[in-house]
Order: C-alpha cells, then sequence, then structure tokens
C-alpha cells in the first residue's frame, strides 16, 4: 500500500511539471483494495482493471519506473510509452489490461476465465472496475454468463461513492444490482479485503463459480486530474482521511508490537524506491514515433492481413 501511495503521489507532482501528458486517474485512498487482492493472487492469474489502473498494476508487481515511464511516455514505459495513463498493461505479472471503455472489461475478464476454465489450469480472473459501471450493460451481460457457466472470475466494485462527478444514489434505481449475491467488505481494511479475496479465489478455483464483490472505499482526489471535485459535500472528504487504509495499517502494525523505527525504514525504502524510479524514467528518451505502428495487430505490425 505504501509503494502504491508514493508512487500515485510522485505522479501528481510529475503531472503539475507538465511530464505526464493528456490525463491520469489517481487510486489515493483506494490501495487496500490492490494491495489485499494483489497479495492474495497467485502468480499466474489476471488482473482486469480500469483506467484508474496504476494501484492494480502496481500491486501484482511491475516496476515503478515502468509505471511512472508509461505514464510519461517514455520508452521504459511498461508498454514502451504508448498506452499512457489509462491503458497500462504488463502480461507478465497478469495484468491483462487497463480500460478506458467503461465496463467494456467485463466480459474480457469472463472470457479469460472461460480459457482457464476449458483448459483447466486452475487460472482465476479478478474484474475491478468502479460503481459507474454497474450502470452498463455489459456488467449485466458478464455477470449473466459467467453465473451460466460457473465462471472462475471475481467481480470486484471499487465504490468510491462516484461515478466520475455524480453520487452513485442518484442515478441507480436499487442498491446491488446484479445477479449474483452482493459481498460487501471494508474496502480500507486491508486485512479484510485480503481474507475475502483468499476465500473468492479458493472458492473460484474449486470450482463454485463467480463472485461479486463490493469494496467500500473512497478516492481522495478528483476523478480525474482536471477535477477539483467541488461536487462533495463539506466535511466528506474529511471524514474519509479519518479511514485513511494507509494510516490504519500503520496504526494496527503498531499496535500489533512492530517497532516504530522499522516502520520508519520501510517508509523510506518506498521514498528511495520512487525518487530512484522518477529519475530513471525521465532519463528515459520519449517513445518514438513508429511506436505506434507495433503491437497493432497479433503479429506485432500494423499492417491489415485480410
Amino acid at each position: 500500500m505504501l509503494e502504491i501511495r508514493v508512487v500515485e503521489k510522485r505522479a501528481y507532482d510529475l503531472f503539475l511539471q507538465n511530464l505526464v501528458k493528456g490525463t491520469s486517474h489517481l487510486a489515493l485512498g483506494q490501495e487496500a483494495v490492490a494491495a489485499g487482492f494483489g497479495v492474495a493472487m497467485r502468480r499466474d492469474d489476471y488482473t482486469f482493471c480500469t483506467y484508474r489502473g496504476h494501484h492494480h498494476t502496481l500491486a501484482r508487481g511491475a516496476p515503478m519506473v515502468g509505471v511512472l515511464g508509461e505514464l510519461m511516455g517514455r520508452k521504459c514505459g511498461q508498454m514502451g510509452g504508448k498506452g499512457g495513463s489509462m491503458h497500462l498493461t504488463s502480461v507478465r505479472h497478469g495484468v491483462m489490461g487497463s480500460y478506458a471503455i467503461v465496463g467494456a472489461h467485463l466480459p474480457i475478464a469472463a472470457g479469460a476465465a472461460w480459457s482457464a476454465q476449458y483448459r483447466e489450469s486452475g487460472q482465476v480472473a479478478e474484474c475491478f472496475f468502479g460503481d459507474g459501471t454497474t450502470n452498463i450493460g455489459a456488467f449485466h451481460e458478464a455477470l449473466n454468463f459467467a453465473v451460466v457457466w460457473k465462471l472462475p472470475v471475481i467481480f470486484v466494485c471499487e465504490n468510491n461513492l462516484y461515478m466520475e462527478y455524480t453520487p452513485i444514489a442518484s442515478v441507480t434505481a436499487v442498491e446491488h444490482p446484479a445477479g449474483l449475491p452482493p459481498v460487501i467488505v471494508d474496502g480500507n481494511d486491508a486485512d479484510a479485503v485480503y481474507q475475502l479475496a483468499k476465500d473468492s479465489l479458493a472458492a473460484a478455483r474449486a470450482g463454485k463459480g463467480p463472485s461479486l464483490i463490493e469494496a467500500k472505499t473512497y478516492r481522495h482526489s478528483g476523478h480525474s486530474r482536471a477535477d477539483p471535485a467541488k461536487y462533495r459535500p463539506a466535511g466528506e472528504l474529511d471524514e474519509w482521511l479519518k479511514r485513511d487504509p494507509v494510516t490504519l495499517y500503520r496504526t494496527r502494525l503498531l499496535e500489533a508490537g512492530v517497532p516504530e523505527a522499522a516502520l520508519r525504514e520501510i517508509e523510506g525504502i518506498a521514498q528511495r524506491a520512487v525518487d530512484e524510479a522518477t529519475e530513471a524514467a525521465k532519463a528515459s528518451p520519449p517513445s518514438p514515433l513508429d511506436v505506434v505502428e507495433q503491437d497493432v495487430w497479433s503479429d506485432g505490425g500494423s499492417a491489415w492481413r485480410n
């Protein structure tokens, strides 16, 4: 969680320095969801996430320099600088893409789970999405298909209360729309998330079918870097900051007897790592223009094959 936090803060700083082109969607405050599931997953399991996917990519083991380099459009980026913030992917780490189209990745995650089921590989697909996705047709279609075929897929709704700028309750007729019984977890409690992730993964591997999990959490910043989040009620952010997942876990470790010095050492290591990754990414050359011609089709090129 701490590594994710320092990278997200650094991404914010780099954006203000005009080193991150376009926009970026930070997950400050949502680290416990990615960390809990990321640690519980098997190395060959699949992660599918949204344009707010930095935290999930890092939680699966992708290097800081690759993530920051990608955000800055540098050659050292996870995708050679071609994808940017909204399309982070690291197949080597099981991250099968970040998807900018809301809800588009749910049927793809179901397809990956179907493949795993067919191959009897024991792999599970985990699909993360925001609360606004529950109003998209693909959400209902993917869940229905997963239930019918008892697919090893876990759908995780990171409910941060807002679909972009609109409170989810303002545009959703029912609280838990789905074809699966909802399982609710405190998305700011890393231990609770981890335990639920372990149980859900075990059930999926045992052939018991999909799960739908609602992780209740909160993003500390606006929807994107262009959003000042002035639509939030006064005092709401302050109340959620009292349940900051990183601070909560730090306090829990102290209460469990972990020395303050040990925690400070961990914090120092994370900070030095992001500093080194930042300088390495800055030193990497910008992606060449011909990167747009690469990896368009399965043969690695861009020429149409009929």
